[in-house]
């Protein structure tokens, strides 16, 4: 006799009470809704969530989930906006929120040993106590996990300079999908023993293992910081100032990028004195010691002005850059005041294909009705459209989707990628074949196969 959903749901947590705390399971309508969801519009209600303590808990967790074939979505603080945490087939939602213990911060070897729950903030401001320094520094940082970073290979403004999450990856401890816990990598800076596990873990989207714990690479904090805004009547004259300020042997920490549809965004929502008869904003930091951060930023300073900036904002105070970046840092928020939804996409192509790649969005705005507003990281050419909308529209919602699929596919076209910084998740899975080999899917497949043959973690994400 079949057992009805409930029964199986019924079943499946009296076995999980048996692995973890009482207080580790979640099962109530309003817990399950809580879960459901992440920094995108997508929503589907798990069946359970587990918040285990221990790596041992997660690996029991895991062994019962593949033997029964039960989905396991892993979940940090579920700020990702690829919809990489969504439980589209039910199942189990595995947090590791509660896994958030910083165990080590090595002065000597540079390390930080951390659980995957901890917080990339709290990791930043513990290491700047003793003088170091983490980088990678998503929007999210203040919300978002370690482990969720690791798995997306999350990125951020200081990318240019330092890189994205992958280059700080040293070590790993993951638990794979029969329960089996491998640990990979360490505290030795240089390491070409065998296949690079770690990298083949960071950013794989929870669709190979959940990783229990990770071991970072941390650099000397930088002594000074100099900040200015500069302002461009044109794009064209922004994007070249890029390759005038790499030419001349300067590499910013950050170089922002706001078009005009967000600056008037930005302006709208916090009176400034933004000016709104200009195509971008462009917000650029140096940072290391004193004597150089003051010589790099005169020679940005002039370099924005031949290249046609019509004004130039420098910061000298720390509170003065801070306003400076207030600019950059509220444009989500004052999307927020123009349309109830958004679809925040991350494509990234050369710096050479910025203008062409700006000018087919605001073309695609026009096609397709939609208010499309563009920031991101124009250093390394990774740009953030941001398409509003009102969710409770379906024939809107339809034009989203072809609009979409519109900037992923010119993005391919001018040579970039359908993602810089945020994966692929659930959505952006159905367009991996316009922007990758057949044959390399078919190996990741394989890889995926190879390590969870049941295809319990994390379904539906990344593969059409």
């Amino acid at each position: 006799m079949l057992r009805s959903k409930e029964q199986a749901q019924g079943a499946l947590v009296e076995r999980l009470r048996q692995l973890v705390p009482p207080d580790a399971l979640l099962t109530s309508p309003e817990d399950l809704a809580c879960y459901a969801y992440d920094g995108t519009w997508y929503e589907y209600l798990p069946d359970v969530v587990v918040t285990p303590n221990t790596t041992e808990q997660v690996a029991a967790i895991l062994k019962l989930a593949n033997a029964e074939r039960i989905p396991v979505v892993p979940r940090g603080a579920g700020s990702g906006l690829a919809g990489g945490s969504i439980p589209i087939e039910g199942g189990i939602v595995l947090s590791l929120a509660r896994m958030n213990r910083i165990l080590e911060i090595d002065t000597v070897n540079t390390v930080a040993v951390v659980q995957p729950g901890v917080l990339t903030a709290e990791l930043q401001a513990a290491v700047e106590r003793l003088g170091l320094f983490y980088p990678p520094d998503p929007a999210s940082l203040r919300q978002s996990t370690l482990g969720g970073n690791v798995a997306m290979s999350a990125g951020g403004p200081r990318c240019l300079k330092y890189g994205t999450t992958k280059d700080y990856v040293l070590g790993l401890e993951v638990v794979l999908a029969n329960g089996e816990v491998l640990r990979t990598g360490g505290k030795a800076i240089k390491n070409v023993t065998g296949y690079n596990l770690c990298q083949l873990f960071t950013g794989s989207e929870g669709t190979l293992g959940v990783i229990t714990e990770i071991t970072l690479r941390l650099l000397p904090l930088p002594r000074a910081r100099r900040t200015l805004m500069a302002i461009f009547p044109r794009l064209e004259d922004a994007s070249r100032l890029v390759t005038e300020v790499l030419g001349a042997g300067i590499l910013p920490a950050t170089m922002e990028l706001m078009d005009s549809t967000a600056i008037h965004c930005v302006e709208e929502y916090l009176h400034m004195g933004l000016p709104l008869d200009v195509e971008a904003i462009l917000v650029i930091e140096v940072d290391g010691d004193e004597a150089v951060v003051d010589r790099e930023i005169d020679a940005v300073d002039g370099l924005c002005r031949q290249a046609g900036a019509s004004e130039v904002r420098r910061a000298t105070t720390a509170e003065e850059a801070e306003l400076l970046w207030q600019a950059r840092r509220a444009v989500s928020g004052a999307m927020g005041r123009m349309r109830p939804n958004k679809l925040g996409e991350d494509i990234a192509v050369p710096r050479s294909a910025i203008v062409p790649m700006v000018r087919r969005i605001r073309e695609i705005a026009t096609r397709y009705h939609l208010p499309i507003v563009t920031f991101g990281h124009i250093g390394d050419g990774n740009l953030h459209p941001n398409i509003l909308f009102d969710k409770r529209d379906a024939e809107e919602v339809e034009r989203v989707h072809q609009a979409a699929g519109a900037i992923l596919a010119a993005a391919v076209e001018l040579g970039g990628t359908l993602s810089g910084e945020h994966g692929i998740g659930l959505a952006k899975r159905d367009y991996l074949a316009i922007d990758l080999h057949p044959q390399a899917i078919d190996v990741m497949k394989r890889i995926k196969k190879a390590l969870d043959p049941n295809g319990i973690l994390n379904p539906g994400k990344i593969f059409p």
